[in-house]
């Protein structure tokens, strides 16, 4: 009887210390965090999707659109881009649309577009080759500050397709 009990209680320590290992692997994880930003976003967000991107991203949206702004009080496209780069990836880009176009990326098709590459578009009042910039999500969804604020859109869009110009990887 006595081998009976110790057997129980060796599984249900055994059980216990492996729940803790589990439950402190799981709350690493901040579930309800990226529920919101996958619903604020318009995205399924997946396991290995980068969720430090999404996490921030999201806490960007409905800021509104300030020339030369890159604070969540206002914001420009280059100052987001350029701001959610330091945070996420400790990487430090040009200023302004056209820099990062020309200095910062290693261009891309769109359809070898990965998660965090930025976007570039002609612009119709830009008079640059490079007049606005946003950074690519995933499934066609991209996060960008244009006159309505940070919000997201789709690259199939037909406005977006009009002036798309190159995605790129940052060096």
């Amino acid at each position: 009887m006595k081998a009976i009990f110790r057997v129980i209680a060796f599984l249900l320590l055994l059980v216990t210390f492996h729940s803790c290992g589990t439950q402190k692997n799981l709350s690493n994880t901040n579930f309800q965090a990226l529920a919101y930003a996958g619903s604020a976003l318009g995205i399924r967000i997946e396991e290995h999707d980068n969720h430090a991107l999404f996490l921030e991203a999201a806490t960007w949206l409905g800021t509104p659109y300030v020339v030369g702004g890159a604070t969540r009080s206002g914001v420009d496209c280059s100052g987001l881009t350029m701001t959610i780069y330091a945070r996420i990836y400790n990487k430090q880009l040009h200023r302004r649309s056209v820099e990062q176009y020309e200095k910062d990326a290693q261009l891309k098709g769109r359809r070898q577009l990965q998660q965090g590459d930025l976007v570039f578009f002609r612009t119709p009042n830009s008079g640059e080759k490079c007049g606005h910039v946003g950074i690519f999500l995933k499934d066609d969804k991209f996060i960008h500050a244009g006159s309505r604020g940070v919000v997201v859109e789709s690259l199939e869009s037909s406005y977006w397709q009009q002036f798309w110009l190159a995605g790129g990887s940052v060096r």
